[in-house]
Formats: structure tokens, sequence, C-alpha cells
């Protein structure tokens, strides 16, 4: 009977850390979309800041504490050596009563005096090391700064050049190119008829222009045939006559 329920048991784990798996998967995805390095960085930096009243505060606590213990081990030296003074006077005046009762205050104030310098001395190694604590967080967080600034300017580029693949990708360059192949036959073939609009243009005028010239010569070879016909006398009387045109090469006229 174990064997079953302990593979039902390792059957739900298994869904389980495929469960977890998966979640993590799914949001850890979103989160890492929806964070913002410089957004981050500014507010690491604003804690950073935020943090440094708090630990001027703790520094000048124990280096209150170190005054306060020096201020009660000089009270205690003074106290050592007014208690010696009495001791001393009770002595030469014979009163040892008084002179023992200052003696055992005189004691207590030197073990006081003892245990207070202790306590002085470690305040003073605790002020240092919180000042030297106090200084390396300043460094620090002004080293962060830093490194922030140049990293959000780093973010910034980065973003903007993202921007620029993103319009870059955008461009159909292909269709744009089919455009423009379309576009430049188009042009080639209106070019192409107005040049021979222009060409047949061209040549019906030179045509007319051949005809003109052709009717031209052949009044002039009939006038030429009139005058071989009138100089030869075979031109009838009823006729009219044609004005005569002076031979080729003279100057004179037939009458």
């Amino acid at each position: 009977m174990n064997g079953p329920r302990g593979s039902e048991g390792e059957k739900k784990m298994g869904v389980w850390a495929r469960f977890k798996r998966s979640l993590r998967a799914m949001f850890g995805g979103i989160i890492e979309k929806t964070e913002d390095p410089e957004l981050i960085l500014q507010q690491t930096i604003r804690d950073m800041r935020d943090r440094m009243p708090e630990l001027n505060n703790n520094v000048a606590q124990v280096m209150a504490n170190e005054r306060l213990l020096a201020k009660s081990k000089e009270r205690l030296e003074q106290q050592v050596v007014d208690l010696d003074s009495k001791i001393k006077a009770s002595v030469r005046a014979n009163r040892d009563d008084i002179a023992t009762a200052y003696i055992g205050q005189l004691q207590q104030a030197q073990r006081d005096l003892q245990h207070t310098a202790q306590q002085l001395e470690y305040a003073s190694r605790a002020s240092q090391q919180a000042l030297k604590l106090r200084d390396s967080y300043k460094l620090q967080l002004e080293q962060r700064a830093a490194e922030a600034t140049r990293l959000v300017s780093q973010s910034k580029q980065a973003r903007m050049q993202e921007q620029i693949a993103q319009t870059m990708a955008s461009f159909q360059l292909g269709d744009d190119a089919s455009t423009f192949e379309e576009m430049r036959e188009k042009i080639d073939r209106r070019a192409a008829t107005a040049e021979a609009k222009l060409q047949l243009g061209s040549t019906s005028v030179d045509t007319q222009m051949q005809e003109i010239e052709r009717e031209a010569m052949d009044m002039q070879l009939q006038d030429k045939l009139l005058e071989y016909k009138r100089g030869m006398g075979l031109l009838g009387g009823g006729e009219k006559e044609a004005p005569a045109l002076p031979a080729a090469g003279s100057g004179e006229q037939n009458p």
C-alpha cells in the first residue's frame, strides 16, 4: 500500500513543481518587461540617500556616548584626586576613622574609573569605526550615483536605438522598390509616346513640305513647256498665252 501512495505523492509533487515553474516563467517575463532600468536605478539612489540621515544619526549617537564617557572619566579622575587629598588630610589630623572611610570611597572611585576608561576605549574605537562606515557609505553613494547616471544615459541611448531599429524595420523596402519600378516604367512609356508623337508630327510637316516643293517643280516644268510651245509658234490664236518667263541664264524676255 505504501508503493501506490508514494507514487501518487510523487505525481502531485511533480505537478506542483511544474505549476510553480510555469508561474515563474509567465510572471517573471511580465515583471521583466515592466521593469524600467532607469526608474529602478533612480529609486535605488534615492533609497541610498534617504538612509544617509539615519546613518548620520547613528554615528552621532556613538560619538555622543564617547563624549559622555570621556566626561565621566574626567569626573572620576578628579574624584580620585580629591579623595586622595582628603585621606592625607585625615591622616595628618589623626582621624583614622575618616581616613578609612575616604579610602573605601577612593577604592570604589578607582574601580569606576578603570571600568569607565575601558568603556571609553571601546566607545572611541566604535566612533572611529562608525565614521569610517559613514565615509565609506558616502563614497559608495557617490560612486553608485555616478554609475547610475552613466547607466541611465546608456539606457536612454539604447531605447533610442531600439526606436530607430523599429522604425527602420517598419519600412517595407520591397513594396517601395516595386513602386519605384512601376513609376519608372510609366514615365518611360509616357516619354516614348511623346517622342513618337513628336516624330510623327515632324514627319507630317516634312511630307507636306516635300509635296509643296514637288508641286512647285511641276509648275516650273509646265511653264517651261509653254515657253517652248510659244517659241515654236505652236500655241493657237484662240488660246491665251501665258506670260513669258525669262530663259535660264538670260536677262531677255520673249514678246
